[in-house]
């Protein structure tokens, strides 16, 4: 191991000196430190591999680069976490140190909760919600809000709607609930009372109050997004702006929402609106394949019913004709008896 004494450039590569003195108690005392430096100063080093087109540019650049790279080992060697002076650490400082479950955690806990398997057909699906949903809330920047809890629920009911066993899809989502810090009574009285106040209203009212215009929970939504620099997206959120459209009239298909979406968070919210369409378009893919699932779904059921009631008809007409047949024999058997008597 050695310590930085001396860093110098030349056209064609970055030379990095180094010296073994004091090498012990620098060992000691900043291994960290030393595998930052080593890092940045690779990065650098990659300038040896770029063939300038000019000696002086090369010079200049390397000249600039080398301030750059000195003033990052400079701040490296001092870090300290949570002690950044910066608006975002400051606002965050206070969750320094704070022990977040990982994914593989929190699906442990769910299926822990949960109590019993989960269908071969959702698995894959419900890990994935697990761990979407567990990276959004420990995330510093999350704020649960109206849109997002209408979001969440609409889009377990949609995914749970068809679970084959009856009664599991609301164990699954009490589960999911709990695995990830959410209160379920909370969220559920959230969207409820959004979709009160979005019903009788146009998409012209919803473009509104997503301004901040007006009174309810999202005019109120919309400022404080609005008032964050650090406002984070999540799936949710979006989801739940398709919800809203769909309470007001707009046509329930990737092209006629994603001009809306737009409207909705761009021009409206005044937030990139990229990730929000993107996830309307998946979301209307999974609707898509789930409907189609569904009436699948329904032709077998169909299809089972009838094959069901062609079995039932079958045995009650063998029934029938068992019947005659014996009434037929109870017959003979009297006149039989009747004849013998006679003689």
């Amino acid at each position: 191991f050695f310590c930085l004494a001396r860093v110098r450039t030349s056209p064609t590569a970055t030379i990095i000196q180094l010296s073994s003195s004091y090498a012990p108690q620098f060992f000691q005392s900043n291994t960290m430190k030393f595998s930052t430096i080593i890092a940045i100063a690779a990065i650098n080093s990659a300038a040896a591999f770029t063939a300038p087109s000019a000696f002086t540019r090369s010079t200049a650049l390397n000249a600039g680069l080398l301030d750059d790279v000195e003033s990052t080992i400079a701040r490296a060697a001092d870090y300290q976490p949570g002690a950044a002076k910066t608006a975002f650490a400051e606002r965050f400082k206070h969750l320094q140190g704070v022990k977040v479950k990982t994914v593989g955690e929190a699906f442990a806990e769910f299926t822990k909760i949960l109590g019993q398997p989960i269908n071969a057909l959702y698995k894959n699906m419900m890990t994935d919600i697990v761990g979407t949903t567990h990276l959004t809330v420990v995330n510093a920047r999350f704020v649960r809000d109206p849109i997002w809890s209408l979001g969440m629920i609409s889009a377990l009911n949609l995914l749970l709607k068809n679970y084959p066993e009856e009664g599991t899809q609301e164990k699954i989502t009490s589960s999911l609930f709990e695995c990830c810090g959410l209160d379920e009574a909370e969220v559920r009285a959230e969207a409820a009372e959004l979709k009160a106040w979005v019903a009788g209203k146009s998409k012209d009212d919803i473009t509104k109050a997503l301004r901040g215009e007006g009174d309810g929970p999202i005019p109120a939504v919309a400022k404080a997004t609005k008032d964050d620099e650090y406002w984070m997206y999540s799936r949710f959120f979006g989801i739940g702006l398709v919800a809203l459209m769909d309470e007001v009239g707009v046509e329930m298909n990737a092209d006629d929402v994603y001009p809306v979406m737009e409207e909705f968070v761009q021009d409206s919210l005044g937030k990139p609106h990229f990730t929000a369409c993107s996830d309307s378009d998946t979301y209307f893919k999974i609707k898509g394949k789930l409907d189609l699932m569904e009436t699948m779904m329904k032709e077998i059921e169909i299809r089972e019913k009838k094959r069901m009631a062609q079995r039932l008809e079958d045995k009650a007409e063998t029934q029938i004709r068992a019947a005659e047949r014996q009434a037929e024999m109870a017959d003979e058997v009297e006149k039989e008896a009747a004849k013998m008597s006679s003689q």
